[in-house]
């Protein structure tokens, strides 16, 4: 584990505005240090992303994403942000189909498709996720979920795009739930969208990370499994100092 690269996203959600995301990294960078083969990734909302970008601007191993995008660069969309806006921000990253703009915003998998190519052409990174519900899961089809998650985006984005972009595997049932994908289930998935990737020509190894109630008692498990490439946490990243311990333990 020590050899593979592994990324420590926080999705901070609706929570933290400028001065408290600003109090937040005055925290966190006094208790943490740049570590080999480890990058820290902060999603903060809109309207701190230039208070964060500012606050971690020396230290290389940390990444700011935006939490949404859209695929246009201008235009008559009230509440949307384009990618030009948050680069401006700071941003160099931002999430993509997160379980949330799906089910509660209606996001649908082609709209996330052209979201994750409008990225990429602007030289954002894409963290795209993917994942079942309850209901689909116990149904016997969370295979069947992810590949047609995953359909348009191989129509959209040519094989070689795939290295410059990051998948998190996210559980609708295990977000904030408490309940937490087993390291076998977590892998289980992981191999199956690998699989699926590849087989469509896609060179080398794409990065994939688990989100689903990760916490300091469960990460050094999941991490453990190779097919796993880091987290995605959105509760246990809110607190300075729980955040700092969670990246200490994985």
């Amino acid at each position: 584990m020590a050899n593979r690269p592994l990324i420590y996203a926080a999705n901070w959600k609706m929570n933290h505005g400028p001065a408290a995301a600003c109090a937040f990294l005055e925290r966190f960078l006094g208790l943490t240090s740049p570590e080999p083969g480890r990058a820290l990734w902060f999603f903060p909302p809109a309207v701190s992303l230039a208070a964060v970008s500012q606050a971690a601007r020396a230290r290389p191993d940390i990444v700011v994403g935006a939490q949404n995008i859209h695929w246009e660069p201008n235009g008559a969309f009230t509440g949307e942000v384009s990618i030009s806006m948050v680069q401006e921000a700071g941003a160099t990253a931002a999430l993509v189909g997160h379980s949330e703009r799906r089910h509660l915003f209606g996001e649908t998998d082609d709209q996330v498709a052209r979201k994750t190519a409008a990225a990429l052409n602007a030289g954002v990174t894409p963290l795209l996720c993917v994942g079942e519900t309850l209901a689909e899961r116990e149904g016997g089809r969370t295979e069947q979920v992810i590949l047609r998650q995953l359909a348009p985006l191989l129509e959209r984005v040519a094989a070689d795009d795939w290295a410059r972009l990051v998948v998190a595997y996210e559980p609708v049932w295990a977000i904030g739930t408490g309940r937490t994908a087993t390291p076998d289930d977590a892998a289980q998935v992981h191999e199956l969208i690998r699989f699926t990737i590849g087989r469509r020509g896609v060179p080398g190894r794409v990065r994939i990370l688990y989100g689903g109630s990760v916490n300091p008692g469960n990460v050094l498990a999941l991490l453990a499994r190779p097919e796993l490439d880091g987290v995605l946490v959105g509760g246990a990243s809110l607190d300075a100092d729980g955040w700092a311990e969670l990246v200490g333990a994985g």
